[in-house]
Parts: C-alpha cells; structure tokens; sequence
C-alpha cells in the first residue's frame, strides 16, 4: 500500500483533548477504511503566517499511514466537512523516516543548514 503523511490544522480555541480525539476520530476513519496509521504526533498551537477563517493559530498534528487511495479520499473528504480542521496538507511518501519528525526534533538534534549561495 502506499505511503502518505498528513498534517492538520484544526481550530485554536479547542482544548488539546479535542485536539487529540481528532487525530483519533479520523485514525480510526483510516482503519475503518482498511489502512494503517504509522506514527502520530500532536505537534500543539503555533501561530500560523496568515489568517485562516479569522484564526491566528491552530492545533498542529501530524500522521504517517500506510493506506489505500481510497481511504485517504475518506479521510481527506471527511475533514473538508468537519468543522474544527481548517487544513489539510497530505503528501505521498516513499518511505516514513524513523523517529519523530523535523518539527518535533530539538535544534540541536537537527542536522546543518545548507550554506546560502551569495
């Protein structure tokens, strides 16, 4: 099956159990649909760039699954219609990298920024 990550955005003035029952309600919309979600993680409230529904900023969370086309659809379409998810951004991967993501990693832990071309 093919490999996808999903980061949703979803309104600030939720608590963070709402948050996270979330990433279990459309975990489960995953499952129910014959896929596998890898890995989650809840990455908490960032400010975002710009406005999103009159929003400054959003619970961020993250998924990696391994699931069928047809179930990304699903879950996909069911958060278009879910009041509290604001974006969805889902992209298809090769392989899921081991251990947590960019975002959650400390500065320290991340490797070196390329150079800058002058």
């Amino acid at each position: 099956m093919p490999l996808y990550e999903h980061v949703m955005i979803s309104r600030q003035d939720l608590s963070n159990a709402q948050a996270e029952s979330l990433i279990e309600h459309f975990s489960t919309v995953l499952k129910d649909n014959g896929g596998s979600v890898v890995d989650t993680e809840y990455w908490g409230i960032k400010t975002m760039a710009y406005k999103i529904n009159k929003n400054r900023k959003g619970h961020y969370a993250f998924l990696r699954s391994d699931a069928p086309s047809d179930a990304v659809h699903e879950m996909e379409r069911l958060m278009r219609l879910h009041d509290d998810v604001m974006r969805v951004l889902t992209i298809k991967v090769d392989a899921h990298e081991d251990g947590p993501s960019a975002q959650m990693q400390k500065r320290e832990e991340r490797g070196e920024r390329r150079e800058r071309r002058q």
